[in-house]
Protein backbone atom coordinates (compact mmCIF):
# COMPACT_ATOMS: atom_id res chain seq x y z
CA UNK A 1 0.00 0.00 0.00
CA UNK A 2 1.31 3.44 -0.94
CA UNK A 3 1.79 5.96 1.82
CA UNK A 4 -1.33 8.03 2.45
CA UNK A 5 -1.03 11.70 1.52
CA UNK A 6 -1.47 14.56 3.98
CA UNK A 7 -4.73 15.53 2.30
CA UNK A 8 -6.04 11.96 2.54
CA UNK A 9 -4.97 11.66 6.16
CA UNK A 10 -6.89 14.79 7.14
CA UNK A 11 -10.08 13.18 5.82
CA UNK A 12 -9.78 10.19 8.17
CA UNK A 13 -12.26 9.83 11.03
CA UNK A 14 -10.37 10.79 14.20
CA UNK A 15 -12.86 9.04 16.47
CA UNK A 16 -12.37 5.78 14.59
CA UNK A 17 -8.60 6.23 14.59
CA UNK A 18 -8.50 6.85 18.36
CA UNK A 19 -10.53 3.66 18.84
CA UNK A 20 -7.98 1.87 16.68
CA UNK A 21 -5.28 3.05 19.13
CA UNK A 22 -7.37 1.95 22.12
CA UNK A 23 -8.88 5.26 23.26
CA UNK A 24 -12.62 5.69 23.69
CA UNK A 25 -14.79 8.71 24.54
CA UNK A 26 -15.95 9.32 28.11
CA UNK A 27 -18.90 11.36 26.87
CA UNK A 28 -20.47 12.39 23.57
CA UNK A 29 -22.28 15.64 22.91
CA UNK A 30 -23.55 15.75 19.37
CA UNK A 31 -20.43 15.69 17.20
CA UNK A 32 -18.11 16.43 20.14
CA UNK A 33 -16.33 13.41 21.63
CA UNK A 34 -14.57 13.89 24.96
CA UNK A 35 -11.64 11.71 26.05
CA UNK A 36 -9.09 11.44 28.77
CA UNK A 37 -6.14 12.86 26.91
CA UNK A 38 -4.00 10.27 25.09
CA UNK A 39 -1.13 12.76 25.28
CA UNK A 40 -0.79 12.96 29.06
CA UNK A 41 -1.94 11.41 32.32
CA UNK A 42 -5.32 12.79 33.36
CA UNK A 43 -8.39 11.60 35.26
CA UNK A 44 -11.03 13.76 33.58
CA UNK A 45 -12.06 14.07 29.91
CA UNK A 46 -10.36 17.24 28.66
CA UNK A 47 -9.46 16.10 25.15
CA UNK A 48 -12.16 16.95 22.60
CA UNK A 49 -12.60 15.72 19.05
CA UNK A 50 -15.01 17.61 16.81
CA UNK A 51 -15.95 14.77 14.52
CA UNK A 52 -17.73 16.99 12.01
CA UNK A 53 -14.78 19.37 11.60
CA UNK A 54 -12.10 16.69 11.88
CA UNK A 55 -10.08 18.48 14.55
CA UNK A 56 -9.08 17.89 18.16
CA UNK A 57 -8.18 20.12 21.10
CA UNK A 58 -6.51 19.24 24.41
CA UNK A 59 -7.70 21.80 26.97
CA UNK A 60 -5.02 20.77 29.46
CA UNK A 61 -2.10 21.80 27.26
CA UNK A 62 -3.87 24.28 25.00
CA UNK A 63 -2.97 22.44 21.82
CA UNK A 64 -4.98 20.95 19.00
CA UNK A 65 -5.24 20.51 15.25
CA UNK A 66 -5.77 17.85 12.64
CA UNK A 67 -5.06 14.13 12.83
CA UNK A 68 -1.57 14.97 11.52
CA UNK A 69 -0.91 17.20 14.52
CA UNK A 70 -2.22 14.50 16.85
CA UNK A 71 -0.07 11.80 15.27
CA UNK A 72 3.08 13.91 15.58
CA UNK A 73 2.36 14.60 19.26
CA UNK A 74 1.28 11.05 20.14
CA UNK A 75 4.08 9.17 18.37
CA UNK A 76 6.72 11.92 18.81
CA UNK A 77 7.54 11.78 15.12
CA UNK A 78 7.53 13.96 12.03
CA UNK A 79 4.82 14.10 9.36
CA UNK A 80 6.46 11.55 7.08
CA UNK A 81 6.88 9.05 9.91
CA UNK A 82 3.27 9.46 10.99
CA UNK A 83 2.00 8.89 7.46
CA UNK A 84 3.97 5.65 7.46
CA UNK A 85 2.34 4.73 10.79
CA UNK A 86 -1.10 5.15 9.21
CA UNK A 87 -0.46 2.17 6.94
CA UNK A 88 -1.51 -0.44 9.57
CA UNK A 89 -4.70 1.51 10.26
CA UNK A 90 -5.58 1.68 6.57
CA UNK A 91 -4.60 -1.96 6.10
CA UNK A 92 -7.12 -2.89 8.75
CA UNK A 93 -9.87 -1.76 6.40
CA UNK A 94 -8.64 -3.87 3.51
CA UNK A 95 -10.62 -7.07 2.73
CA UNK A 96 -7.64 -9.45 2.74
CA UNK A 97 -6.85 -9.00 6.45
CA UNK A 98 -10.02 -10.27 8.24
CA UNK A 99 -10.09 -13.80 9.60
CA UNK A 100 -12.88 -15.93 11.01
CA UNK A 101 -12.86 -16.59 14.75
CA UNK A 102 -15.23 -18.14 17.23
CA UNK A 103 -18.03 -16.29 18.95
CA UNK A 104 -17.01 -13.74 21.61
CA UNK A 105 -15.96 -15.18 24.96
CA UNK A 106 -14.92 -11.86 26.47
CA UNK A 107 -15.61 -8.28 25.51
CA UNK A 108 -13.61 -5.13 26.18
CA UNK A 109 -14.98 -2.25 24.22
CA UNK A 110 -16.57 1.17 24.23
CA UNK A 111 -20.31 1.40 23.70
CA UNK A 112 -22.10 4.30 22.08
CA UNK A 113 -25.29 5.87 23.40
CA UNK A 114 -27.24 3.70 20.96
CA UNK A 115 -25.67 0.54 22.39
CA UNK A 116 -23.46 -0.12 19.37
CA UNK A 117 -20.03 -1.53 20.22
CA UNK A 118 -17.16 0.70 19.14
CA UNK A 119 -13.44 0.16 18.91
CA UNK A 120 -11.64 -3.09 19.66
CA UNK A 121 -13.72 -5.99 20.99
CA UNK A 122 -11.65 -8.83 22.44
CA UNK A 123 -13.11 -12.16 21.40
CA UNK A 124 -10.67 -14.62 22.96
CA UNK A 125 -7.18 -14.94 24.38
CA UNK A 126 -5.09 -18.09 24.49
CA UNK A 127 -1.67 -19.60 23.78
CA UNK A 128 0.46 -18.26 20.95
CA UNK A 129 -0.13 -20.72 18.11
CA UNK A 130 -0.33 -18.76 14.87
CA UNK A 131 2.58 -19.32 12.46
CA UNK A 132 2.18 -15.70 11.31
CA UNK A 133 2.74 -14.41 14.83
CA UNK A 134 5.69 -16.75 15.31
CA UNK A 135 7.27 -15.33 12.16
CA UNK A 136 6.64 -11.81 13.41
CA UNK A 137 8.35 -12.63 16.72
CA UNK A 138 11.26 -14.09 14.79
CA UNK A 139 11.55 -10.86 12.81
CA UNK A 140 11.76 -8.97 16.10
CA UNK A 141 14.33 -11.56 17.37
CA UNK A 142 12.12 -12.64 20.29
CA UNK A 143 12.07 -16.39 21.03
CA UNK A 144 8.59 -17.89 21.04
CA UNK A 145 9.29 -19.48 24.42
CA UNK A 146 9.90 -16.08 26.02
CA UNK A 147 6.91 -14.40 24.36
CA UNK A 148 4.64 -17.30 25.28
CA UNK A 149 5.46 -16.85 28.96
CA UNK A 150 4.16 -13.27 28.99
CA UNK A 151 1.90 -12.87 25.96
CA UNK A 152 -1.21 -14.43 24.47
CA UNK A 153 -2.72 -14.81 21.06
CA UNK A 154 -5.65 -12.41 21.11
CA UNK A 155 -8.47 -12.52 18.59
CA UNK A 156 -10.56 -9.41 18.34
CA UNK A 157 -13.03 -7.49 16.26
CA UNK A 158 -12.63 -3.98 14.88
CA UNK A 159 -14.98 -2.16 12.53
CA UNK A 160 -16.96 -5.33 11.91
CA UNK A 161 -13.91 -7.43 10.96
CA UNK A 162 -11.96 -9.99 12.95
CA UNK A 163 -8.22 -10.18 13.48
CA UNK A 164 -5.53 -11.70 15.67
CA UNK A 165 -2.41 -10.30 17.31
CA UNK A 166 0.14 -10.82 20.06
CA UNK A 167 -1.49 -9.54 23.23
CA UNK A 168 0.37 -8.27 26.29
CA UNK A 169 -2.01 -7.89 29.22
CA UNK A 170 -1.99 -4.82 31.45
CA UNK A 171 -2.90 -4.58 35.13
CA UNK A 172 -6.52 -3.64 34.38
CA UNK A 173 -7.16 -6.50 31.97
CA UNK A 174 -6.70 -4.67 28.67
CA UNK A 175 -4.23 -5.77 26.00
CA UNK A 176 -1.46 -4.15 24.03
CA UNK A 177 -1.92 -5.68 20.57
CA UNK A 178 0.79 -6.13 17.95
CA UNK A 179 1.23 -7.99 14.71
CA UNK A 180 3.14 -7.26 11.53
CA UNK A 181 0.42 -4.88 10.33
CA UNK A 182 -1.10 -3.46 13.49
CA UNK A 183 -0.32 -1.60 16.70
CA UNK A 184 -3.16 -0.82 19.08
CA UNK A 185 -4.74 -1.42 22.48
CA UNK A 186 -7.96 -2.77 23.91
CA UNK A 187 -9.68 -1.03 26.78
CA UNK A 188 -8.97 -0.46 29.57
CA UNK A 189 -5.46 0.81 28.84
CA UNK A 190 -2.93 0.73 31.67
CA UNK A 191 0.63 -0.25 32.53
CA UNK A 192 1.89 -3.71 33.53
CA UNK A 193 3.81 -4.37 36.75
CA UNK A 194 5.56 -7.73 37.23
CA UNK A 195 6.59 -8.23 40.84
CA UNK A 196 9.36 -10.77 41.44
CA UNK A 197 10.00 -9.66 45.01
CA UNK A 198 13.14 -7.72 44.14
CA UNK A 199 14.44 -4.35 45.34
CA UNK A 200 15.46 -3.30 41.83
CA UNK A 201 13.05 -2.20 39.09
CA UNK A 202 13.54 -2.08 35.31
CA UNK A 203 11.15 0.23 33.45
CA UNK A 204 10.30 -0.20 29.77
CA UNK A 205 8.18 1.91 27.45
CA UNK A 206 6.77 -0.99 25.45
CA UNK A 207 6.51 -4.74 25.92
CA UNK A 208 8.79 -5.64 22.98
CA UNK A 209 11.64 -3.87 24.77
CA UNK A 210 10.79 -5.87 27.91
CA UNK A 211 10.86 -9.10 25.88
CA UNK A 212 14.17 -7.98 24.34
CA UNK A 213 15.67 -7.60 27.81
CA UNK A 214 14.57 -11.13 28.68
CA UNK A 215 15.94 -12.37 25.36
CA UNK A 216 19.38 -10.99 26.24
CA UNK A 217 19.09 -12.95 29.45
CA UNK A 218 19.18 -16.24 27.58
CA UNK A 219 22.62 -15.33 26.24
CA UNK A 220 23.99 -13.89 29.45
CA UNK A 221 22.83 -13.79 33.06
CA UNK A 222 21.30 -10.35 33.54
CA UNK A 223 20.24 -8.50 36.70
CA UNK A 224 17.24 -9.95 38.51
CA UNK A 225 14.62 -7.31 39.13
CA UNK A 226 10.97 -6.39 39.05
CA UNK A 227 9.58 -5.12 35.76
CA UNK A 228 7.31 -2.21 34.89
CA UNK A 229 6.08 -1.92 31.30
CA UNK A 230 4.45 1.47 30.87
CA UNK A 231 2.67 0.66 27.59
CA UNK A 232 2.72 4.44 27.08
CA UNK A 233 4.86 7.26 28.41
CA UNK A 234 1.61 8.85 29.58
CA UNK A 235 1.63 6.34 32.47
CA UNK A 236 5.09 7.20 33.76
CA UNK A 237 4.08 9.61 36.52
CA UNK A 238 1.08 7.49 37.42
CA UNK A 239 3.49 4.72 38.39
CA UNK A 240 5.79 6.92 40.46
CA UNK A 241 4.55 5.29 43.69
CA UNK A 242 5.68 1.86 42.43
CA UNK A 243 9.06 3.23 41.43
CA UNK A 244 9.55 4.92 44.80
CA UNK A 245 9.16 1.56 46.57
CA UNK A 246 12.35 0.26 44.96
CA UNK A 247 15.94 0.91 45.96
CA UNK A 248 16.96 1.30 42.33
CA UNK A 249 15.05 2.13 39.15
CA UNK A 250 16.69 1.66 35.76
CA UNK A 251 14.92 3.26 32.80
CA UNK A 252 15.10 1.55 29.42
CA UNK A 253 12.97 4.10 27.57
CA UNK A 254 13.08 4.94 23.88
CA UNK A 255 15.86 7.26 22.77
CA UNK A 256 13.51 9.61 20.93
CA UNK A 257 12.78 13.16 22.08
CA UNK A 258 9.94 12.16 24.41
CA UNK A 259 11.77 9.19 25.93
CA UNK A 260 14.97 11.13 26.53
CA UNK A 261 13.05 14.01 28.06
CA UNK A 262 11.18 11.66 30.39
CA UNK A 263 14.43 9.98 31.41
CA UNK A 264 16.10 13.35 32.04
CA UNK A 265 13.23 14.43 34.29
CA UNK A 266 13.25 11.13 36.19
CA UNK A 267 16.97 11.37 36.94
CA UNK A 268 16.17 14.49 38.94
CA UNK A 269 13.85 12.51 41.23
CA UNK A 270 16.77 10.98 43.10
CA UNK A 271 19.97 8.92 42.82
CA UNK A 272 18.01 5.66 42.67
CA UNK A 273 16.91 6.54 39.11
CA UNK A 274 19.35 5.50 36.39
CA UNK A 275 19.45 5.76 32.62
CA UNK A 276 19.83 2.34 31.00
CA UNK A 277 19.26 3.59 27.49
CA UNK A 278 22.92 4.49 26.91
CA UNK A 279 23.41 0.74 26.34
CA UNK A 280 21.65 1.13 22.97
CA UNK A 281 22.87 4.58 21.93
CA UNK A 282 22.48 4.88 18.18
CA UNK A 283 19.24 2.90 18.23
CA UNK A 284 15.73 4.06 19.00
CA UNK A 285 15.09 1.33 21.56
CA UNK A 286 16.35 -1.93 23.00
CA UNK A 287 14.50 -4.10 20.49
CA UNK A 288 16.06 -2.22 17.59
CA UNK A 289 19.48 -2.82 19.16
CA UNK A 290 18.67 -6.52 19.54
CA UNK A 291 17.61 -6.84 15.90
CA UNK A 292 20.77 -5.14 14.65
CA UNK A 293 23.11 -7.08 16.93
CA UNK A 294 21.39 -10.47 16.82
CA UNK A 295 23.87 -11.96 14.29
CA UNK A 296 26.75 -11.00 16.59
CA UNK A 297 25.01 -12.47 19.62
CA UNK A 298 24.55 -15.74 17.76
CA UNK A 299 28.02 -15.93 16.21
CA UNK A 300 30.44 -13.94 18.38
CA UNK A 301 30.37 -15.26 21.93
CA UNK A 302 32.88 -12.60 23.00
CA UNK A 303 30.14 -9.98 22.99
CA UNK A 304 28.11 -11.81 25.62
CA UNK A 305 30.23 -10.90 28.68
CA UNK A 306 30.19 -7.30 27.45
CA UNK A 307 26.39 -7.28 27.28
CA UNK A 308 26.04 -8.63 30.78
CA UNK A 309 28.67 -6.30 32.20
CA UNK A 310 27.18 -3.20 30.60
CA UNK A 311 23.69 -3.95 31.88
CA UNK A 312 25.00 -4.75 35.35
CA UNK A 313 27.07 -1.57 35.39
CA UNK A 314 23.99 0.38 34.36
CA UNK A 315 22.16 -0.83 37.43
CA UNK A 316 25.26 -0.72 39.65
CA UNK A 317 24.71 -4.34 40.63
CA UNK A 318 27.27 -6.88 41.84
CA UNK A 319 27.71 -10.07 39.82
CA UNK A 320 26.00 -12.24 42.44
CA UNK A 321 22.72 -10.34 42.75
CA UNK A 322 19.79 -12.75 43.02
CA UNK A 323 16.18 -12.91 44.08
CA UNK A 324 17.30 -13.55 47.63
CA UNK A 325 17.61 -9.77 47.92
CA UNK A 326 13.99 -8.88 48.47
CA UNK A 327 12.45 -5.48 48.20
CA UNK A 328 9.08 -4.16 49.24
CA UNK A 329 6.17 -6.14 47.89
CA UNK A 330 3.48 -4.17 46.10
Amino acid sequence: MNRVTIQEAKLLDQVDYLAFLGFYPEKIRGQEYWYRSPLREVHTPSFKVDRAKGVWYDHGIGQGGTIIDFGKAYFHCNVREFLDRLTPYLSFHRPELPMQVSAPSAVQSSTSQAGEKKGIVVLSAGPLESPQLSRYLAERKIPLSIAAAYCQEVRFELSGRRFFAIGFKNDLGGFELRNAHFKGSSAPKASTFLDQGCHELAVFEGFFNFLSFLTLGQYRSLPTCNFLVLNSLAYFRKNRSIMDQHAGVTLYLDRDAAGLQCTSQALKFGPQFRDGSHFYVGNNDLNEWLIQNFPRLKQDQSILPQVGKVLRDVQHLPPDISQSKKGKRM
